[in-house]
């Protein structure tokens, strides 16, 4: 076989690429977190993800857009991921539904705790666009969590009852309250606790707070 008719290692090589890196959005996803957690959303870039991710500087842009359309979609994994701690936290409580909020709370700040860029990149900035599809039902199935909990604490659906409805909101400030005074290293007497004594402590306000027993 002469030069002219041998396979073209390099196009042979092209193909192959996706298998080795395995998912790239996942993968793109997971730059992306890392860099924000690094870099902040002010320095945050496309071309820092895809040199993190080790891909071409064009590859985020044609998977996302854009670097907003990045972090719409690192937002949306964010719900995902604040969904699946607040459950952590719940699986371990009892079924009892005041229980169940005292440890969706804990979920909550904790989440924050561990994530704290991702958690202000999804409150706090206006960077994210919500009107994307993946984005809006991330961030909604996280609300109706907490609906969901709030009706089986009162039994009426706060969708329809306004006075249910004001204990979702009380319960979301508190949480969220909590949750950004911890991150900002604000409630110190609180925050330089060990993690279980500061746990008891969350779940003792959200308790006394919102009248769901002792705490």
């Amino acid at each position: 076989m002469n030069d002219a008719t041998k396979p073209d290692s390099t196009a042979q090589q092209a193909p192959r690429t996706p298998y080795h890196h395995g998912d790239l959005r996942a993968s793109l996803l997971d730059a992306s977190e890392a860099e924000l957690s690094e870099k902040g959303i002010e320095k945050f870039s496309l071309r820092g993800v895809a040199k993190r991710a080790g891909v071409s500087h064009a590859a985020p842009a044609h998977h996302f857009g854009d670097s907003n359309g990045l972090l719409s979609a690192l937002a949306a994994r964010g719900f995902n991921m604040f969904l699946e701690r607040q459950q952590d936290f719940k699986s371990q409580a009892s079924a009892s539904p005041d229980e169940q909020i005292k440890a969706a709370t804990l979920g909550y700040v904790n989440f924050a705790l561990e994530n704290p860029a991702l958690f202000r990149l999804m409150f706090s900035s206006d960077r994210p666009d919500f009107g994307s599809e993946e984005l809006e039902d991330a961030a909604t199935a996280g609300f109706m969590s907490l609906v969901a909990d709030i009706e089986r604490l009162t039994g009426a659906n706060p969708l329809e009852d306004a006075e249910s409805m004001l204990k979702v909101s009380a319960t979301w400030a508190l949480a969220h309250g909590m949750a950004d005074l911890l991150c900002s290293g604000r409630l110190k007497n609180i925050g330089q606790l060990e993690p279980d004594a500061r746990n008891a402590q969350i779940a003792a306000i959200m308790a006394r707070l919102l009248d769901l027993g002792d705490g």
